[in-house]
Order: structure tokens, then C-alpha cells, then sequence
């Protein structure tokens, strides 16, 4: 049984993900069991936290979402994974002094030292993804040291100009819109390549404003999508996320993503439909409605992947596990024709 399910992990499909934050590395973390091909493209727009820190001290690319990702991906998910994942916790220290651990992980530290020996942050990527043998790359969406702004609607209805990824959610304000800056920065190469060779590409689950769209607002990323043959999918949030997409239907996640865009970037939108009782009405953060235009250009596919103990969360497994059947299933639909 052992050998079957690793001869299939190898002949699966060349999987391209992007996203950023918690949903990308529990997409991953379901998606190793079908593929060995994949490739996650991760944005570089966070400053908040341990990567914020290690972002400003040390100017390298923030490594917090890459360090998700390889444990996500690992083959052992045991001891090495959760050394990767150990946080040092804040000590009681005195007035004025400062312990530099405080709140970094041992993963963001490792990645940080390793680009500095390694000479670049991608090689420092390689590497620790070859200490916890991950199945597959991560790879950035671009190398560029970009800030991700945002122009809210304050209760005036005036506009407000925010910067960075972790202050736009702490606005609390309604989002027009996100923007990098600077603008119009190069893609990384290699990212490139891996979405137009690419079977399935996958955008999302995770931060619609903060995670999902930094990617996409990266020009050479959003052509190559466009350019690819792969079966293009969106998977919508669970549930929505204070700060950025309160109130929001399926609907209003697809628009928000053509209003940066444009439409047509895929064909197929994957959202939840199982809402059981401890997701109550009044919930925060609440059920994302499945409420589509008429006029929508997509198809929705409806399954259940959430997580029962977590029901704002997707389940890597059931996630998963429906990506790759609707895959297959085109690929079978292509044969007979």
C-alpha cells in the first residue's frame, strides 16, 4: 500500500499554489499526499512579527510564511518539523533592556542565518527545504523588497492611505484597494516558469487583501496565470476575516480579485457548503455566504472542507482531496474527447 501511494504521489500533477499566511501551508499540507510536484509561490509583502523584525533589522525578504510552508510540506512532520515551528517565548526583562529571541521562531532564525551563508534568500530557501526534505519548492513570488499599501474608506467616507501588510487589517476600515510599492517589480524567474508548466494552479485560501492579492499584483505572475493550460481554481475562505473582508460573499471575495486584476484569471471557484451548528449566524468571524453574481464567469463547485474543529478553516484533507478529483476528472473528460 505503502509503495502504490508513493508511486502516485510521484506521477501526480505539477501543482502551482499561491498565497501566503496559514491557508497556503494547510493547502499544502493536503495536497503532499496526492503530488510530489508542487510549488508554492509565496508573497513577500509581510512585516509583521518575528519576519517583520528580521525584515527591518536584517533586510532580507521576510521569511515567516516560507518557514510555514517548508514545515507544511515536510516528510516528517514530528520532532524536526516542530523545531522549525518553535517560537522563543517573550521574557520578563527590565525596563529599557531588550532580548533579541523574543518572539522569533527557530525556523525564521534558520532561514535568516541561511541565506547569510548561502549568499541569497532562495538558496537559503533550497537548503532548508533539504534539512526537513520537503516534497516539492517554495519559491517567492518576487525578490524585490516591496510594501503592500492600501486605500481605506474612513467613516467619512474620505480615503485613507495605509502601509504595510500587517497595519491594513488593523485599520479596521473598508478596503478599496491594495497596491505595492514600488510598483511593476519583477517577477522571480523560476516562479514563472513553474506556472506555465504548471497542471493545476491554485489561488488561495488565506488573507484575500494581505495574502492572496500581494501575489497577483506582481504583473508577470498575473500574465503567466493567464498565459498557462493548467486548470486555473480559486478556493474562497471559509469564513471571513475581520479587517479585510467583513460582511463579504463569495461574490464580493471573486470581485474584489477582478477589481485588481481583471476577470478571467479562472474558471473554476471551490467554496465551502458545510456550515454545521457551531458555525452560528452570529459567529466572528462569520460563514462566507455562497452568493454569485448571475453573471458570473466561473464555475462554483460547493463541497464540504471545512474543518470540524476549527470551522473557519479549512481541512488540508478534504481540500484537498476535492482539488485533485476535479482535476482528474477534467483530465478524464480531455480522453474521451
Amino acid at each position: 500500500m505503502v509503495d502504490i501511494v508513493y508511486q502516485q504521489r510521484e506521477q501526480g500533477p505539477k501543482v502551482v499554489a499561491l498565497g501566503g499566511g496559514s491557508g497556503l501551508s494547510t493547502l499544502l499540507s493536503g495536497l503532499k499526499a496526492y503530488t510530489d510536484h508542487i510549488t508554492a509561490i509565496v508573497t513577500v509583502a509581510d512585516d509583521g512579527g518575528s519576519s517583520g523584525k528580521l525584515r527591518r533589522e536584517l533586510g532580507v525578504l521576510p521569511p515567516g510564511d516560507f518557514r510555514n510552508c517548508i514545515a507544511a510540506l515536510a516528510d516528517d512532520e514530528a520532532l524536526t518539523t516542530q523545531l522549525f515551528q518553535y517560537r522563543f517565548p517573550t521574557s520578563r526583562r527590565k525596563a529599557g533592556s531588550e532580548h533579541t529571541l523574543d518572539g522569533h521562531s527557530f525556523g525564521n532564525l534558520f532561514i535568516t542565518a541561511m541565506a547569510n551563508v548561502t549568499g541569497s534568500f532562495e538558496k537559503a530557501l533550497v537548503e532548508a527545504g533539504r534539512v526537513l526534505a520537503i516534497r516539492g519548492q517554495i519559491l517567492p513570488s518576487t525578490l524585490e523588497n516591496v510594501t503592500l499599501c492600501a486605500d481605506l474608506v474612513d467613516e467619512a467616507a474620505a480615503i485613507r492611505r495605509v502601509a504595510g501588510e500587517s497595519a491594513i487589517p488593523e485599520a479596521r476600515l473598508p478596503i478599496e484597494r491594495v497596491y505595492l510599492e514600488p510598483a511593476n517589480v519583477p517577477a522571480y524567474p523560476p516562479a514563472l516558469r513553474a506556472i506555465l508548466d504548471a497542471d493545476l494552479i491554485i489561488i488561495g485560501p488565506g488573507s484575500l487583501f494581505t495574502s492572496v492579492l500581494p501575489n497577483l499584483l506582481v504583473d508577470d505572475i498575473t500574465r503567466a496565470i493567464r498565459a498557462g493550460n493548467a486548470l486555473k481554481v480559486y478556493v474562497c475562505n471559509v469564513a471571513t476575516q475581520p479587517g479585510e473582508t467583513d460582511d463579504f460573499s463569495l461574490g464580493d471575495h471573486v470581485q474584489a480579485i477582478e477589481r485588481h486584476v481583471g476577470p478571467g484569471l479562472f474558471s473554476l471557484v471551490v467554496a465551502n457548503n458545510n456550515f454545521n451548528d457551531r458555525f452560528s449566524p452570529n459567529q466572528t468571524p462569520a460563514k462566507v455566504p455562497l452568493i454569485t453574481p448571475a453573471s458570473a464567469s466561473y464555475q462554483l463547485m460547493a463541497a464540504d472542507v471545512v474543518d470540524e474543529q476549527r470551522p473557519w478553516r479549512h481541512d488540508p484533507g478534504k481540500l484537498a482531496q476535492v482539488l485533485i478529483a476535479r482535476y482528474k476528472q477534467g483530465e478524464t473528460q480531455e480522453e474521451t474527447h
